[in-house]
């Protein structure tokens, strides 16, 4: 996406710098902020295509930062990559538990953030195919792809870009199994790498299912396989 917008969001003065350095060199129009609570600002007065942000911050957190774009219909939508020093296969999980549709540890390197960058504003802003016209109702559920709107019993139900992949994806195909390895390839696309794993894929389906309440059940566990939309009776 040509002159895509990117917030930036960290506390380390070089840390930006680089990220800064990196996407104004590939075309990118960057706003660098060292705080959650600068964030929140600047995602209300000036909306990105993309936010990269750290999970420890000072003040507001990368979890509060999180929580408030989810919680607003104007920045909702946006995708987020997780930037941060915390390796650990929990934090990993914690990230996409908040929101994030992706996730970088510290150190990176500047080529592979560009690639992650590239699939997920593809996969934001690619070219629709017929499916992604089409409006599909099951149930009470009602997903629109040109809008990646989901309206549960007509009222808006905010998922992240990556929650509402796999929910379009299963739904396409009631009674369907998927693997977690084809959920995967469908909503990564040509971004392969290591640390989107098949775990990621159950954290994002335990967080679509808890905003779809009682209509969560819909989404079927297959033990030892994957998942699937529950076919209609």
């Amino acid at each position: 996406m040509a002159h895509a917008h990117i917030l930036v969001v960290d506390d380390e003065p070089d840390i930006l710098e680089l990220v800064r350095y990196t996407l104004t060199q590939n075309g990118y129009d960057v706003t660098c902020v060292l705080s959650g609570e600068e964030a929140i600002i600047t995602l209300h007065s000036s909306r990105p295509d993309l936010v990269i942000l750290d999970l420890m911050l000072p003040g507001a957190d990368g979890l509060e930062v999180c929580k408030s774009m989810q919680n607003s219909p104007q920045t909702a939508g946006i995708p987020i990559i997780m930037l941060t020093a915390r390796a650990e296969d929990a934090d990993v999980v914690t990230g996409l538990e908040l929101g994030a549709d992706d996730y970088l540890t510290k150190p990176f390197s500047p080529r592979v953030l560009l690639a992650r960058i590239k699939a997920v504003l593809r996969r934001q802003h690619g070219e629709a195919s017929e499916d992604d016209h089409t409006v599909l109702q099951r149930g009470q559920l009602v997903i629109h792809p040109g809008r990646h709107e989901l309206r549960l019993h007509g009222d808006a139900v905010p998922l992240t870009s990556t929650e509402f992949r796999i929910l379009h994806l299963l739904a396409r195909r009631p009674g369907w199994v998927f693997s977690r390895q084809q959920i995967l390839e469908a909503i990564a696309g040509d971004d392969t790498s290591a640390n989107v794993t098949e775990r990621a894929v159950d954290v994002h389906i335990v967080s679509l299912r808890r905003k779809l309440g009682e209509s969560g059940q819909v989404i079927e566990t297959m033990r030892g396989v994957g998942y699937r939309f529950r076919e209609e009776d």
